[in-house]
């Protein structure tokens, strides 16, 4: 070797070990690349991708299994107007928005593709809200910067396992839509603050019109959060907290007042689109706006419970994420080191009052409450962490263990138990040995599913989706004169068995009876010569 190469060498060598000295890069790096070769992702990755995958689970399993809420019947009879027939019309006194019935359109179309005329199914709709479930597990897992690396996970474990965000995930309904883009309104509005692009103004402006498309209770949530602005600037102002990162918008965006004009097309648009039913019913916009007359006088209409009664129901079904909840509200403000957890502790305050003070309530408007509540408790924790692992670690698995023994108690078990405050009238598993019959009835008749079924019940869903392949089934709603019905299969109400019986005699056989829901018995009739 020659004196100059020599020299490189010492120098190369001498060079390595003044880093080693240095920083410990070289010995410490090493192995971790090696490690990284069979582990490729980081721990925060790993423990992100483990509750997305145990949420999947709790969601997923034996989707259709549970029998469908009535709810759930009226939103699957719209998609299944949609699927065969193209045509939707929103009713501004009922049901809902129409983003749901759009959006199940799609999965079910998918669905069809691979499965036929049976695409058009329970799962098919169902896997809507599990979709939307697992996104706002995602949404939470986003927020890492501002709950912390922690505090992310502990948030979306707790909403990954709640009681409440498994069980409305596996059913169809409107809410968690709902929450999906309440909390994506949130997400999208943040990221634009921090960085700028227009994009996700853009993406929280369609996640506030999807919002409003979904529920009529948009006004309520956008009213707390217009309230806890204020409040946050002047209690922030207050605790000296430091300001939210905000960037400068970037060099494409063009003037702020033109980014918001954009903003607020992009929501026109796809409010126009979806109230018009993709403008092929234009009454529909205008009934977009007048159905708010309905909706206010409906919040002082039935379901009527006191002021208290969403404590009382959490208390019952969600009590860790309660009392964790409470306590993060309570420690944020406390804290007050966080514009944006200031915020959402005003917002969990704000949306509890405001849905305790409207006396209309039902159990699954508790995810709204839940929602904010878990993002303060998932800051608590991550607070609670950088003092002592072990101290946020315990409450959090025993709080986690316990939310999941609930949801799996009440989602495979007791979800039509009406002592349970989520199981708010669900329709029994006994309509399903109901249905077991008039499918061995039918396998029986050479009519097949082409033999009459005459409801004469006029509380029958979800029967109109069960009996859906039924081609003759005629739902009368009151009990008819004898000459006016051939149906081989009857299905009445308690309270029309005595009109039945004098009406038909001894042409019909009763089979049994079989709860529908708490304070409805339906009974099964079958003709004894259906031939």
């Amino acid at each position: 070797m020659t004196a100059r190469k020599k020299r490189t060498a010492r120098r190369a060598g001498s060079g390595a070990k003044s880093t080693q000295r240095a920083a410990g890069t070289v010995l410490v790096a090493e192995p971790a690349s090696a490690s990284r070769r069979f582990l490729p992702f980081t721990p925060w990755q790993w423990g992100a991708a483990g509750i997305l995958v145990a949420a999947a689970v709790l969601r997923l399993v034996e989707l259709s299994a549970k029998v469908m809420h009535n709810d759930e019947g009226v939103n699957a009879s719209f998609v299944t107007t949609l699927f065969h027939g193209g045509f939707y019309r929103y009713d501004p006194q009922n049901y809902h928005g129409p983003s749901i019935y759009f959006i199940s359109l799609v999965t079910t179309v998918i669905n069809s593709l691979f499965f036929g005329k049976h695409g058009l199914s329970t799962d098919s709709l169902r896997i809507v809200t599990v979709l939307f479930g697992l996104g706002i597990v995602g949404l939470l897992l986003a927020l890492r910067r501002h709950l912390g690396e922690f505090g992310s996970l502990a948030a979306a474990s707790l909403a990954a396992v709640s009681p409440g965000f498994v069980f409305f995930s596996r059913y169809f309904i409107h809410e968690v839509l709902f929450v999906f883009f309440s909390l994506g309104s949130v997400v999208a509005w943040l990221w634009f603050r921090e960085t700028g692009k227009q994009k996700y103004l853009m993406l929280a402006s369609a996640s506030l019109a999807l919002l409003g498309a979904t529920k009529e209770t948009w006004l309520l949530t956008v009213a707390v959060w217009l309230v806890a602005i204020p409040c946050t600037a002047i209690y922030c102002r207050m605790r000296r907290t430091p300001p939210l990162a905000a960037a400068s918008l970037t060099p494409t965006a063009g003037s702020e007042i033109d980014l918001f004009y954009k903003a607020a097309l992009v929501f026109v648009i796809l409010w126009v689109l979806l109230y018009s039913s993709f403008f092929t019913n234009l009454h529909g916009i205008f009934d977009s706006v007048r159905t708010y007359g309905f909706w206010f006088k409906t919040g002082e209409g039935g379901h009527k419970h006191p002021v208290w009664q969403y404590l009382n129901w959490m208390w019952r079904a969600e009590p860790a994420i309660l009392i964790l909840g409470g306590l993060g509200v309570a420690f944020t403000l406390i804290l007050a080191r966080s514009r944006f957890m200031v915020f959402t502790a005003f917002w969990a305050l704000g949306i509890f009052a405001a849905y305790s003070l409207v006396p209309y309530k039902t159990p699954w408007l508790v995810l709204s409450l839940l929602l904010p509540m878990i993002m303060v408790a998932g800051y608590g924790f991550e607070q609670l962490y950088r003092r002592s692992r072990l101290a946020a670690l315990v409450p959090l698995v025993i709080a986690a263990a316990l939310c999941m023994y609930q949801a799996i108690d009440l989602s495979f078990n007791r979800y039509d138990d009406d002592r349970h405050p989520y199981s708010y009238a669900h329709s029994s598993r006994e309509l399903l040995l109901m249905l077991d019959e008039i499918d061995a009835f039918a396998a029986r008749n050479p009519q097949g599913k082409d033999i009459g079924i005459c409801i004469m019940s006029p509380e029958h869903w979800p029967l109109p989706w069960y009996l859906r392949d039924y081609t003759h089934s005629v739902f009368q709603g009151k009990v008819v004169d004898a000459k006016d019905t051939k149906e081989p299969i009857l299905i009445v109400r308690k309270d029309q068995v005595k009109e039945v019986n004098q009406k038909f005699g001894a042409s019909y056989r009763y089979v049994r009876s079989y709860k529908l829901r708490p304070g409805v018995q339906l009974y099964l009739y079958e003709k004894r010569n259906p031939q």
